[in-house]
């Protein structure tokens, strides 16, 4: 198995390296948040277990539910210059919460906007770190 594969001539990150790195963000994103706001309470008993499944929720919502939200929502977002973006993130999360139920709590929505905020600030540095590998893997290859 190899880190990089070429498709169609272009260079890509062989998907499994890529969903660890996302997962891996993710997490982190979420084991900070925990500790950064009291309004976002994750269960206690299987701490990172429910981490993890939190994760694999949004990122399965995000490869699914979001392309569809990001494309009806494209007229407020281009007239909020982009500042709409984050509340996609917003429902995400908020569907995250009702689907895990007492085992993830967004209850304070200011938090929850800043964590939806965080994690539009993560698939960023996600998808530069990316970029940046495989630019560096064509300049040397």
């Amino acid at each position: 198995m190899s880190l990089i594969v070429i498709e169609k001539n272009k260079l890509k990150l062989n998907k499994f390296v890529e969903w660890l790195i996302h997962m891996l963000g993710y997490s982190l994103v979420f084991a900070a948040s925990t500790s950064l706001f009291d309004s976002v309470k994750i269960d206690s008993n299987n701490h990172y277990l429910i981490i993890f499944l939190i994760v694999l929720l949004i990122y399965f919502l995000n490869k699914t539910i979001k392309p569809i939200l990001v494309t009806l929502t494209i007229p407020i977002t281009g007239i909020t210059l982009g500042l709409f973006y984050p509340c996609i993130n917003l429902f995400i999360l908020k569907l995250v919460d009702w689907i895990m139920g007492s085992h993830f709590d967004l209850s304070n929505l200011y938090a929850a906007f800043f964590l939806a905020i965080l994690l539009s600030i993560m698939n960023f540095i996600v998808a530069e770190i990316i970029n940046s590998i495989l630019k560096k893997v064509k300049k040397h290859g």
